[in-house]
């Protein structure tokens, strides 16, 4: 990727380097996470609040997604996209598993709308959820003409994979040509397009570079407004790669160890959801700077989980040998303190 050359250069706000000091803040708690070290961290905001981890392939969601839904067993295209976009619909752990629990393993040949439909309906039903709160979903009625959203979903899913979904993937060479490639379906705009080209991605079938595409969703928007007080000739866009870019430049200036993905660097997925989340970080650590949605409040706070997680990443990555040296170091230091 080459460097942005622009006649006026963005200009950062006091903001800015709280970006950076957050990225390393959070990326530090998923490590003593990791090695039960507490207190995960000093700093109040994050202690309280609910924020995704600095490596969007890191959060739990993601890992399920990678670990149970695209590499649990090695499906055909077809099947893996079915599971990848069904999985994302949702984008809540419970519900597959709940769908699992009552179908057995999923894929596309044995899909059943009536029967998809009756499960999702007594979850819900049921008082709980079915979809994830991450983000808000289009209803699709307008489309599939039905009252319940799941229904719209699971019809715009099999229209997707009749549509030769599959075969139209493999012609592909490009974040950038996936991402128009979804967003051409009904009720898909840029923002889930972008979402699920990043999914499809971490699997077997995709292997396109995530340094060259990004699009930044609403939140990142109000994230890069509240880091530059100006952006110069740059557009939206085009600062998620500038930030990108200057990631160890900006690390060594502001004197921090920043401690990446076991050898990966920060994407530009990653920094457009660090934008997003240091939207919501300043909405206490710099309550005077305003977004574009002019939000006050963090909404969600944090509540620990018990459930551990076993991390692995796309294969294609190739770090998961480094992750799995760390593990071994991280046991025989555990094993030296128990002995």
């Amino acid at each position: 990727m080459k460097i942005l050359v622009s006649k006026s250069a963005p200009s950062p706000s006091i903001v800015y380097n709280t970006y950076w000091e957050f990225a390393a803040k959070r990326q530090d708690v998923f490590y003593k996470k990791i090695e039960n070290i507490t207190p995960w961290s000093n700093d109040k905001i994050i202690s309280l609040h609910k924020f995704t981890n600095t490596y969007r392939a890191a959060d739990r969601v993601s890992q399920y997604l990678i670990n149970d839904v695209i590499y649990s067993k090695k499906f055909p295209i077809k099947d893996e996209l079915f599971r990848i976009l069904l999985f994302k619909t949702f984008n809540k752990i419970t519900t597959w598993e709940k769908l699992e629990l009552e179908l057995g393993e999923i894929t596309y040949n044995s899909f059943n709308f009536d029967l998809y439909n009756q499960i999702l309906t007594d979850i819900s039903s049921s008082g709980q959820s079915i979809y994830s709160g991450a983000y808000i979903m289009t209803s699709g009625k307008s489309r599939f003409g039905h009252q319940r959203k799941h229904k719209n979903h699971l019809l715009l899913i099999e229209h997707m994979i009749k549509d030769g979904l599959a075969k139209k993937v493999k012609s592909l060479s490009s974040l950038a040509q996936l991402f128009n490639l979804l967003k051409s379906y009904p009720t898909i705009g840029n923002f889930l397009a972008y979402q699920y080209s990043i999914d499809i991605n971490y699997g077997n079938y995709c292997n396109f570079d995530e340094m060259d595409f990004v699009v930044p969703g609403p939140g990142a928007l109000d994230g890069i407004t509240k880091c530059f007080s100006n952006l110069g000739d740059y557009n939206y866009t085009d600062i998620i790669k500038y930030v990108t870019e200057r990631q160890d430049f900006e690390f060594d200036r502001l004197g921090i160890q920043f401690k990446n993905l076991w050898g990966r660097k920060l994407h530009l997925i990653d920094c457009q959801n660090l934008f997003c989340e240091v939207d919501k970080y300043s909405r206490v650590a710099h309550p005077d700077i305003k977004g574009i949605s002019d939000r006050t409040r963090i909404k969600q706070k944090y509540k620990p989980t018990q459930k551990k997680i076993d991390y692995s990443f796309p294969p294609k990555w190739g770090i998961n040998s480094n992750l799995e040296n760390y593990y071994k170091k991280l046991s025989a230091t555990t094993n030296a303190i128990e002995y």
